[in-house]
């Protein structure tokens, strides 16, 4: 590792923490109402999966930055326009490429009339079901890698190459849906906010230099975790410890790539309102571009894939004494210029 480069990212995260089944479809959470959502002037799209009240068919739409939310069929249907995909679907949305886009610029650009606001859609993950595992990236900001050395050989060095593992499909979870917490299965559940990557092009080997080419947008996730099944209990394995069901919300919505530089945003993850995690995108170690050609090296990345970048120091598990999440606590993660998602931590 290049030790002047470890050096400016340390310093630079010290600097910011001081300033349903597959083929199921099921109702969206319920509104964020209670949720502030700072929705400054984008140059481009929100796209969010939602239902409505008494209407619990999800569809995909456009949150626009005066808080309507533009439902593309019914847009389409009002205004005569055949859709190139099914506006159920958002994967079919990203499948169908610029195509799609385009269309969905064009609705968002002419609508004017009365919509639905924020407060009265159902928002679920803007990818319900996702078609295959979410990737992740773990020890992706020096800081949380420094953090967790008291539980890991002293002598491990930081990778020379992204650490990747995957969480299952059934850890996606709404943006505002509770958490399960189940003591049976782990009362060790900790939090680990993160910029998600949505694919937007199938790639197999994509060079770094235009990764960012295959990238469709960007949402907050939290890679919400158990950490005895994660570190002990499966043998340091990681795989179960982060795919319990409803362990990975995400949303509020995708923001494309176009509308926001992934490389400066404040995330921050709250619980009970207390700031826990408080850092900058900047502060990756492995940049996006670099996780997109590392991953692909051999694997074909498919459009809808979601790609959780890494979190960064604050996690329950590094506090002296550890902390984890119970039920009754609200977890909220927020990255500026994508939006806030809040999660109750539920017993089941």
């Amino acid at each position: 590792m290049d030790e002047s480069r470890r050096g400016f990212i340390a310093l630079s995260a010290t600097l910011a923490a001081s300033a349903v089944l597959p083929g199921e479809t099921r109702a969206a959470d319920a509104p964020g109402a209670t949720v502030s959502q700072n929705l400054t002037a984008t140059t481009d799209l929100r796209l969010a999966t939602f239902s409505m009240s008494g209407e619990p068919a999800l569809r995909t739409g456009v949150v626009l930055d005066d808080g309507r939310v533009i439902d593309l069929g019914r847009e389409a249907k009002r205004r005569g326009v055949t859709l190139g995909f099914d506006p159920a679907s958002m994967i079919s949305l990203i499948a169908d490429g610029d195509t799609a886009l385009q269309q969905v610029r064009a609705l968002a650009q002419g609508s004017d009339g009365e919509y639905p606001r924020l407060a009265d859609v159902n928002f679920a993950a803007p990818i319900p079901v996702p078609q295959r595992n979410i990737y992740a990236v773990g020890w992706n900001y020096l800081e949380h890698f420094e953090e967790g050395k008291a539980m890991r050989d002293p002598n491990q060095k930081y990778p020379e190459h992204p650490v990747f593992f995957s969480k299952a499909q059934h850890c996606m979870n709404g943006p505002f849906a509770p958490i399960p917490f189940d003591p049976k299965v782990s009362t060790m559940i900790d939090w680990e906010g993160e910029l998600a990557v949505i694919i937007g092009r199938r790639g197999r080997n994509i060079p770094e230099s235009s990764a960012m080419d295959y990238v469709l947008g960007f949402a907050v996730i939290n890679d919400t975790t158990a950490r005895d099944l994660q570190q002990t209990r499966h043998g340091g394995q990681w795989f179960k410890g982060k795919s319990l069901d409803g362990h990975g919300p995400m949303g509020p919505w995708i923001v494309t790539r176009g509308a926001i530089n992934h490389d400066n945003l404040k995330l921050q993850t709250r619980v009970n309102g207390v700031v826990r995690q408080n850092a900058n995108t900047g502060q990756m170690f492995f940049k996006v571009p670099t996780i997109l050609a590392e991953l692909s090296m051999g694997l074909t990345l498919e459009p809808g894939d979601v790609i959780a970048t890494g979190t960064p120091p604050g996690v329950g598990h590094g506090m002296k004494p550890p902390m984890y999440l119970k039920p009754g606590d609200i977890m909220e993660t927020e990255i500026s210029g994508i939006g806030v998602i809040r999660n109750e931590i539920k017993a089941v």
